[in-house]
């Protein structure tokens, strides 16, 4: 136990950016007592444990449930964005194979005159994003508007909505939408 306990509190420290000294310091624990504890050489009662973990500030029912080690993918390359688009239109999907997604994440990319079809779209929950190149022309409802770089929208999807690229240039925006939609 010693040993999951210590290497637990160093995977802690170093995750929170504390160094040994400065900890040690926080708590009122020697630097050594800190070191071996960390190296599983001793083993730390209750009331000492909780004393460093207030310190980070931490409960002790935090320290011993806290997914130290992710095992999930967290950064991406551009080729591991996964294309969920149909068409002309490319949606480049930020984490496609985590399947219990709470959002979707997307650069999306229409060439000039792609657009997302005739009939509007409608699904639960929220979309945002930002234009980064390009122009592109969103239809919210019976409102229609242009945007250009920089510029952003945010509206309730259950609002029949519609993305056209009326330009000559290819449109790129980043894009988050809730709840995480299937593709």
């Amino acid at each position: 136990m010693s040993d999951d306990v210590g290497a637990r509190l160093r995977a802690l420290r170093t995750l929170r950016g504390i160094s040994q000294r400065e900890l040690a310091k926080r708590c009122g624990v020697t630097h050594s007592s800190l070191s071996l504890i960390e190296q599983g050489k001793v083993s730390p009662s209750v009331s000492s444990l909780k004393k460093i973990l207030d310190a980070i500030p931490m409960s002790v029912g935090d320290f011993f449930t806290m997914d130290l080690e992710s095992r999930r993918q967290v950064f991406y390359s551009a080729d591991e964005l996964a294309d969920v688009g149909s068409g002309d239109v490319i949606y480049k999907l930020v984490g496609a194979n985590r399947h219990d997604r709470a959002l979707s994440f997307m650069i999306e990319t229409y060439p000039a005159g792609a657009d997302t079809g005739r009939e509007m779209i409608t699904h639960q929950g929220e979309e945002a994003g930002v234009v980064l190149e390009g122009e592109i022309e969103i239809t919210i409802g019976a409102d229609t508007r242009r945007l250009g770089p920089g510029e952003a929208y945010y509206f309730e999807t259950n609002v029949p909505h519609r993305f056209r690229n009326p330009g000559e240039a290819p449109c790129r925006l980043v894009s988050c939408a809730t709840p995480a939609r299937a593709f």
